[in-house]
């Protein structure tokens, strides 16, 4: 299976994966200006040569947009095969090319977010366990932090305090995310007009550079919701997903 780099030169030409749509999209263009913008960061989104979900995404740990300390590891961004297109070695393939290049450039190992149990829009636990990750650290919300040294003696990485305790100091409902996903274009607009219909206040805080997300109260940037100062939930909500934390909250 041929494998697609994405860079400067073909970001334009190529699709994402999870967005599959023309560039005047909200949610591809937004995903690909991150893109280009951290791909001087040393960002690497590498996809199979098929259209659908099926790629990985990677920076050097320093640059994560993630509250860990994990100096001199790769960061796994995302990492998504689904479908039809599970089952036939695409994600081995994948990440191995991610070993290999992170090897190559010197690194300790990899660390990647992930949940004691699969969860929506965290890797999958089952598979990195079987790919010889381990648990480097944990925080509420069954949140874990997973690793695969490529030394005996390399460092273990860990989430950083303030991702740990998971609370804001603003009440009533607020978001915190990025534009790492490309959903976000489109789910944050739509909780502010559910929430607007529904007359529930929403605070949404856009965390947009490096720093903000490696400070944030929470292991996941890309959304996280809460109420009260205390997180509900890292999922990227529907309408009807809105409505009912909105309606079970209020109450």
């Amino acid at each position: 299976m041929e494998l697609i780099t994405l860079t400067q030169e073909n970001l334009a030409q190529e699709h994402i994966c999870c967005a599959i749509a023309k560039n005047d999209d909200p949610q591809v263009c937004c995903k690909k200006q991150w893109l280009a913008q951290q791909m001087d960061a040393g960002l690497v989104f590498c996809k199979c040569a098929v259209r659908g979900k099926c790629f990985i995404e990677y920076l050097p740990a320093e640059n994560a947009w993630a509250p860990i300390e994990a100096e001199g590891y790769m960061y796994i961004d995302c990492f998504w095969v689904s479908g039809s297109l599970k089952g036939k070695g695409y994600a081995k393939l994948l990440l191995q090319h991610c070993i290999e290049d992170s090897r190559a450039k010197g690194k300790k190992g990899l660390v990647v977010l992930s949940s004691k149990k699969k969860k929506p829009y965290l890797s999958d636990p089952a598979f990195l366990a079987r790919q010889d990750f381990q648990t480097a650290d944990t925080a509420p919300q069954d949140f874990v932090l997973l690793y695969l040294p490529f030394t005996a003696d390399a460092a273990q990485p860990r989430f950083r305090a303030g991702a740990k305790t998971q609370t804001v100091p603003q009440q009533g409902f607020v978001l915190y995310y990025t534009a790492q996903c490309p959903f976000t274009a489109k789910y944050v607009p739509l909780a502010m007009q559910v929430a607007a219909k529904h007359q529930v206040p929403l605070q949404v805080v856009h965390l947009t550079t490096t720093q903000e997300a490696q400070n944030a109260p929470t292991p996941f940037t890309t959304y996280s919701l809460f109420y009260n100062g205390k997180l509900v939930t890292h999922e990227i909500l529907s309408e009807k997903k809105l409505e009912k934390i909105f309606e079970e909250k209020s109450e």
